[in-house]
């Protein structure tokens, strides 16, 4: 009997201190770390969600039901860890001599929640309830910090989404953004877009993988998502390195690497399988599409190089660095349909996940 004890308290010990590691993890540590359990939690929530969105069928209803998924699965996860506390410190009191299952539950509840009803009898027990009620309100302290930080960083990223839409249409093309500059601002305030967007995709690579519930948390409306966004600016931009006839501008440069990059790091973050040295031409966009959207640039009245078959080269050698993650993640996010991103990678099977992924 003895024996058995000990296995129980060295069961609940480890499951105390699986659980703290994974709050830590999920919430303290300023840096994107993979965690099983809240990957589990999050993982297990998106199956009956997408269960949900089977049924619907129109877009703006999976949209509604999709919006849950992320402020849900984050509630859920402090209740899941309480449990797993209360589950592990059971074993504990048990352990110490208790006699009955019922009365460590009872002693573990008081402690975790601090009702402070349960006898705690002994020096022993009352040093393992008093660090169990520190741990249950550091757990509860920690959702509260988490949730401003990151509504936060979610309205950063979406005050740049939804200025987006006045210059690239809803939903956004790049064609259009680059349309609407000529007509507007005119080509030389572009460097000041890709600028600013440069920015934006170091905010996100960084508050997309350290707050990883981030990427699920939709946009006020339908029709607008990170995701889409952030494909725009890209095509954009390596539709204006190669193919508009202005003087080249490092910033467009930078946006483009800043880009790729961003959606590198959260695709691996989230164990999207992809080729860090991708085959030139190995892009989702067809020529035909490319040649339409020339088409469509030249008759608004933008310069274009002469040498399409030199621009399609250059286009598609931007393209193919970031061409399928944009897709990965338009698809897990279930982005809205829109060019060149999510209107083809909803039609394609999700990507097949592994634990190691290429270093960026």
């Amino acid at each position: 009997m003895l024996a058995l004890r000990a296995i129980v308290f060295l069961l609940g010990t480890v499951l105390v201190l699986t659980t703290v590691g994974s709050a830590v993890r999920t919430f303290v540590l300023p840096r994107g770390v993979p965690d099983r359990l809240s990957r589990a939690v999050f993982g297990g929530l998106r199956r009956l969600f997408d269960l949900r969105t089977k049924r619907a069928k129109t877009y703006i209803q999976r949209d509604r039901a999709m919006a849950l998924y992320a402020p849900s699965a984050l509630l859920v996860l402090p209740v899941v860890w309480l449990t797993l506390v209360g589950t592990g410190y059971s074993c504990i009191f048990w352990a110490l001599t208790l006699p009955s299952w019922q009365e460590a539950i009872e002693l573990s509840g008081s402690s975790l929640f601090t009702l402070g009803f349960a006898n705690l009898g002994g020096l022993a027990r009352s040093l393992f309830a008093f660090s169990e009620a520190t741990i249950g309100l550091g757990l509860v302290a920690l959702l509260i910090a988490y949730l401003p930080t990151m509504y936060s960083a979610w309205s950063r990223r979406e005050e740049a989404v939804a200025l987006l839409e006045v210059r690239a249409g809803s939903p956004p093309s790049a064609t259009e953004l680059i349309i609407r500059f000529k007509r507007i601002d005119g080509l030389d305030r572009l460097p000041e877009l890709w600028e600013t967007w440069e920015v934006w995709f170091a905010n996100i690579d960084e508050s997309h993988t350290s707050l990883a519930p981030l990427s699920f948390f939709r946009s006020p409306t339908a029709n607008r998502s990170w995701v889409t966004a952030a494909g725009t600016v890209l095509d954009a931009a390596a539709l204006v390195n190669s193919v508009v006839d202005v003087p080249h501008h490092a910033a467009a440069d930078l946006c483009l690497r800043a880009g790729y990059v961003a959606l590198r790091g959260i695709a691996q973050f989230f164990g999207i399988r992809f080729d860090p040295h991708p085959e030139p031409f190995n892009v989702s966009i067809a020529r035909e599409e490319f040649s339409d959207a020339c088409d469509r640039l030249a008759a608004a009245g933008v310069p274009l190089k002469s040498d399409r078959d030199q621009a399609w080269h250059d286009f598609a050698g931007w393209r193919v660095n970031y061409d399928h993650v944009l897709l990965a993640l338009a698809a897990l996010t279930m982005a809205p349909e829109a060019p060149w991103s999510s209107d083809r990678s909803l039609r394609q099977p999700r990507h097949r996940r592994k634990r190691r992924v290429p270093t960026r």
